[in-house]
């Protein structure tokens, strides 16, 4: 979710590719990138699958018993899941680098947010067979903790025990990328994503002013900056 200027100063932009890679701690095998003077070449030499057409399969994820600490505004995340960068019926979207997919270290979640993602896209792509993936940006990070503005201009004030997800709306044009305004999203599908994720048991829906998107008032909330995208959470 991103930070309304009222509650901080508008965050300082950052290099989009200024990012340098240090090793995770023992037991991890992904990579988590932090900002620095360097990356722009790994960056465009990052793999960018067809997510939307590539399956995730089972054994891509590793499966494991995650525990969200503390809240998603000052927590962390233990034996987070990783989510994959694309599947079937969903693909991620980088908010900073404007592409997909998004970075891997920004796709740490708990067992059951994942789950829970991965279910909503797949039943979202056999209802609407012709809608573009479900498009999936920034969970948390792989341990949790703070997710400021020193990771990038697009930066959450929550999204730190691997409870939250931002979820883009679908555009009127089908493209695969973020709207730029409420007005490039289409509604009636971008409601349906807001049902489906009440029904799935968020605890929070937060949705932008602009996009006349609704749902029950004690979990579906319109607040600024989420007008291209919703924000869900869900409970430890």
């Amino acid at each position: 979710m991103r930070v309304p200027t009222l509650l901080l100063a508008a965050p300082v932009a950052v290099a989009a590719a200024a990012v340098l890679p240090t090793t995770l701690g023992a037991g991890e095998d992904e990579t988590e990138w932090r900002v620095g003077p360097r990356a722009a070449a790994q960056e465009r030499s990052a793999e960018r699958p067809r997510a939307d057409q590539a399956p995730a399969r089972r054994s891509q994820i590793r499966w494991r018993r995650s525990v969200a600490v503390g809240s998603p505004t000052a927590g962390r995340l233990l034996r987070g899941v990783h989510l994959p960068a694309g599947g079937a019926g969903f693909a991620t979207w980088d908010p900073n680098l404007r592409r997909s997919p998004n970075r891997a270290w920004r796709r740490w979640g708990t067992n059951r947010l994942v789950r829970l993602l991965l279910a909503v896209a797949r039943e979202y792509r056999t209802d609407h067979p012709g809608a573009r993936a479900l498009l999936i940006g920034d969970l948390s990070r792989p341990h949790g903790g703070d997710f400021g503005r020193q990771f990038g201009y697009v930066w959450h004030a929550s999204h730190q025990n691997g409870l939250d997800a931002d979820i883009y709306y679908p555009r009127t044009d089908r493209l695969r990328r973020a709207p730029g305004t409420a007005a490039d999203i289409d509604r009636r599908l971008s409601q349906d994503l807001v049902n489906r994720f009440v029904r799935s048991g968020a605890t929070k829906v937060f949705v932008g002013p602009g996009t006349g998107l609704t749902g029950p008032p004690d979990v579906v909330q319109a607040i600024a900056h989420h007008d291209d995208h919703m924000h869900v959470r869900i409970g430890p």
